[in-house]
């Protein structure tokens, strides 16, 4: 175990903006650790368990969430998806930093539930950069594309709620101000630490 606790926080981002390749390189250049989702949607070839995702049935998904195992979940396309508390607190307690890639609407109910998470949401330099990058992937029809831009107009309004919003113009630049930001938020959790330690001692609590 490490000597520090690790700490919890959420990336998020417009649909197309980078979200998988910047969280991929922060965990293969600083160690950082992805938390792995639970669903109930069948293994796709070459996914392994414990790996990409905890593959559950239905019965298995809503017993954990009557048993509130889960941060937060969402249905999308008759299937359940959702961040396990265990696997992250225990990462945290083992001293590892730990990424959620999670979309706003969980992010927000993880927020409410443990209020130390930080939030971090990743946007194009414009709007319309979005658009072309949905179309360069070359995976979705014009109608999912509509949807998908659709979606991140309404999921604007809500990233005041974010404490950080990092603008993805040149990848590397954002990769580093990520990894920047997320040390200060570790240091200013370890001086808080120190302080009231000292404090405590001085007062021979």
């Amino acid at each position: 175990m490490k000597d520090r606790k690790g700490i919890m926080a959420i990336l998020s981002g417009f649909s197309g903006v980078g979200k998988g390749t910047i969280v991929g390189e922060l965990v293969k250049r600083y160690g950082y650790v992805i938390s792995i989702s639970a669903t109930t949607r069948l293994p796709r070839d070459g996914e392994k368990e414990g790996v990409n995702y905890f593959y559950k049935t239905t019965e298995e998904f809503e017993d954990m969430i009557k048993k509130e195992e889960l941060m937060e979940y969402a249905k999308y396309v008759d299937n359940y998806y959702g961040t396990p508390k265990d696997y992250v607190l225990k990462q945290i307690e083992n001293g590892n930093d730990v990424l959620l890639e999670i979309e706003m609407q969980g992010a927000l109910k993880v927020k409410e539930r443990f209020p130390e998470v930080a939030l971090i949401f990743i946007v194009p330099p414009k709007v319309a950069d979005l658009r072309e990058r949905l179309l360069k992937r070359g995976t979705e029809d014009a109608e999912m594309i509509d949807t998908r831009m659709a979606r991140s107009k309404e999921e604007c309004k809500y990233l005041s709620h974010y404490d950080y919003v990092v603008v993805n113009d040149d990848l590397e630049e954002c990769i580093r101000q990520i990894h920047e930001i997320l040390e200060a938020v570790h240091n200013t959790k370890d001086n808080q630490k120190e302080h009231i330690q000292r404090l405590q001692e001085q007062f021979n609590i």
